[in-house]
């Protein structure tokens, strides 16, 4: 009696679509996750798409970002209702239950179409970076030719970068100081952290930067510099990088 209802369990499990190398994609949930046949909702690597919708008070929220329409549909157009192959890297999931993977459909990368025509933007947290290179040469190229919401966003000064929580903008500004804790290095571009624009690069990222001979907190002081990412509050606004890409100095 015990071995056939080990054996039932076993046949459920392997017959539940579990197989992604073809799997369906049955919602698309915004520009950079969708839910799949089997109920899982995949998040994809290494981008960041303008959200939308928003949680207020434990619930969700529709209350789109500029050019997150856009993005959704163009996520939808290409995978909506398809079968898709899902590639994953070091993590396969993230804090949320939410699955991480690379979307590829009839010889399209999807993560990297979406940076390619400008929908979104870098977004790489080690140790998922397998296409860290590609997505920063698509990138480079989609703001160049002002695609997408490069054509759409103006960047903003850092003293106004409290305007745009939860949005992705670019912020240009002066690095006024640095500063190293055990887990991060910040530049601060205010007098007062507690409320001023800082960027944060944790202690997971540092090696990027210093594969690229830079010493985020010396190199990056006193000089004005450009940085794309999701603005997010903590003492004050601030920006998550992981990569030297994501930041740019001026001058």
């Amino acid at each position: 009696m015990i071995l056939r209802f080990l054996l039932l369990l076993l046949f459920c499990a392997c017959s539940s679509p579990l197989n992604f190398s073809q799997i369906k994609v049955v919602e698309v949930i915004d520009g950079d996750t969708v839910r799949l046949e089997n109920g899982k909702v995949l998040r994809y690597i290494g981008i960041d798409t303008p959200e939308v919708r928003r949680k207020e008070d434990k619930r969700w929220v529709f209350d789109p970002q500029p050019f997150a329409l856009e993005a959704k549909e163009f996520n939808r157009s290409l995978v909506e209702g398809k079968s898709v192959r899902i590639e994953f890297d070091i993590e396969r999931q993230d804090k949320y239950g939410r699955l991480l993977g690379y979307v590829f459909l009839d010889g399209v990368f999807v993560n990297a179409k979406l940076l390619e025509e400008g929908y979104g933007v870098i977004y790489t947290r080690p140790p998922n970076v397998k296409y860290v290179d590609l997505f920063i040469s698509l990138q480079k190229k989609a703001r160049q030719n002002k695609k997408g919401l490069w054509g759409s966003y103006e960047v903003v000064s850092a003293e106004d970068a409290h305007k745009f929580i939860g949005e992705i903008r670019t912020v240009k500004g002066k690095v006024r100081n640095t500063y190293q804790s055990q887990r991060c290095i910040f530049l601060n571009f205010g007098e007062d952290w507690r409320k001023d624009f800082t960027v944060v690069i944790f202690r997971d990222s540092w090696k990027y930067f210093r594969e690229k001979g830079i010493d985020p907190l010396t190199f990056y002081k006193g000089k004005i510099v450009e940085v794309t990412g999701r603005i997010r509050e903590y003492n004050g606004p601030e920006i998550i990088i992981s990569i030297p890409y994501q930041i740019t100095v001026i001058h």
